[in-house]
């Protein structure tokens, strides 16, 4: 990462195609609520709200901004895909994280960040974004993953497997070599030591990519946003209509939290702060200690449930 030149001249197209991703995925979002005709069909199917912003800076300048897209529904309890392209300068304190902010601090970046809780406990939460950044150097990163209610359920496993063979088959495009790293960074990046387990089911997850060539880098960030596109969907798709299992539905909010922890987050040192959302006796009492494994929890749900109650 030596010159920004050939990033400087991918903006525009950087900036309009998460713009065109953001677009694709609110369609689609969009179309699985029109389809929903089992649980929640009742309700009227959720519709994005945008609402722009602008990036504040101190001395008044223009700092870009973005546009927040939300849907609340009935097969995506709340899903936000929001796109943004900001300027400026980082701060001292920052800089120094930051390759290439040392020299000078200025920077850009544009990106697209997506994270969907579902209405149904049975379809997994997700996560995607890619984004480009530049600074004296330049560089895309980014990547998506999915966090199941459990892991070792077979609808569960399926689903792990097709959103992993979608990113696969989009690095396979660009070099076979960088998927297995590219799956280990993320299964590294989203481990929960004091839990002992996984955030989720995985995906890719990969930072300051710049090969020497810009464009094929775009062109990779690219169809990682495509192979998202192609399986999530297909997935909610598939599971959206499944039973909404009511005792699970207890412990689903008290596990959000873990769909944003990573290693380095306050919040595992603590514990997790939104344990009283879940509004069940039996979910807090499982989430008193932020080192049960909601494996367990979530088990132990199941285990003590009347059959045929999941639905």
């Amino acid at each position: 990462m030596t010159s920004t030149a050939a990033h400087d001249s991918l903006k525009d197209t950087a900036r309009a195609w998460f713009e065109q991703l953001r677009d694709s995925l609110c369609a689609a979002f969009e179309a699985i609520e029109d389809a929903q005709d089992g649980p929640l069909a009742d309700r009227p199917p959720g519709r994005f709200r945008r609402t722009p912003w602008q990036r504040p800076t101190e001395d008044g300048s223009p700092g870009g901004g973005g546009v927040m897209s939300l849907l609340k529904g009935r097969v995506f309890e709340k899903v936000g895909v929001n796109v943004s392209t900001v300027s400026g300068t980082f701060s001292p304190a920052f800089c120094g994280q930051i390759p290439g902010a040392g020299q000078d601090p200025r920077f850009w970046a544009s990106g697209i960040s997506l994270v969907a809780h579902m209405c149904s406990p049975r379809v997994p939460a997700a996560h995607l974004n890619t984004r480009m950044l530049i600074t004296t150097s330049g560089w895309f990163g980014g990547g998506g993953d999915l966090t199941p209610l459990r892991l070792d359920t077979p609808e569960a496993i399926e689903d792990a497997a097709d959103l992993h063979a979608a990113f696969r088959a989009a690095c396979d495009r660009h070099d076979p070599s960088c998927y297995p790293r590219y799956k280990e960074a993320c299964d590294r990046y989203f481990f929960l030591p004091h839990r002992g387990e996984p955030r989720g089911a995985g995906g890719i997850f990969f930072d300051q990519l710049f090969s020497g060539d810009a464009a094929a880098d775009l062109a990779f960030t690219q169809d990682v946003g495509r192979a998202f596109l192609d399986a999530f969907p297909r997935i909610v798709g598939t599971r959206g209509t499944a039973g909404q299992a009511r005792a699970l539905r207890g412990v689903q909010p008290a596990a959000r939290p873990r769909h944003h922890l990573r290693p380095a987050d306050r919040r595992q040192r603590r514990g997790d702060p939104d344990e009283p959302a879940a509004g069940s006796a039996l979910a807090l009492r499982g989430f008193a200690s932020p080192t049960i494994p909601l494996k367990a929890i979530a088990s132990g749900i199941l285990d003590i449930l009347p059959a045929g109650s999941c639905n």
